[in-house]
């Protein structure tokens, strides 16, 4: 069964076995606006927990992406080169990239939906 993780910078990654789907949540989504480009690494490239894996533009501003995790990217989504905007329609559906996660002990430092959401309001409150 998969579980959601999401980190302060807005991303989350749905785990899977080993395997890590990692996208930008509906908060992030709703705060960038209509996606027009996404920016991501190629597979067989890695990432790292905390470091930039690429972007995301909007009409409004364009967002370092944040990897929450570490690992070997196994897949990108070709999907979202030639419709950035699948990402306005279903943020959780349509993620970036899948991972091979390196070390899962890092989910430790990550928030449940319920948490997260609850980040979420205190940002709100800005």
């Amino acid at each position: 069964m998969s579980k959601t993780y999401y980190s302060r910078t807005h991303e989350y990654v749905t785990v899977d076995g080993n395997t890590g789907y990692i996208g930008i949540s509906e908060y992030a989504q709703k705060a960038l606006g209509n996606v027009v480009y996404v920016d991501m690494p190629e597979e067989g490239d890695d990432v790292t927990a905390g470091e930039e894996f690429g972007a995301v533009e909007s009409v409004k501003a364009a967002s370092d992406l944040i990897a929450p995790v570490s690992g070997a990217v196994v897949e990108s989504n070709g999907l979202l080169i030639d419709n950035p905007r699948l990402i306005n329609q279903d943020a959780m559906a349509n993620w970036i990239i899948k991972v091979e996660l390196s070390d899962p002990e890092e989910l430790s430092a990550l928030m449940d939906e319920e948490a997260y959401n609850a980040f979420c309001a205190t940002e709100d409150a800005h």
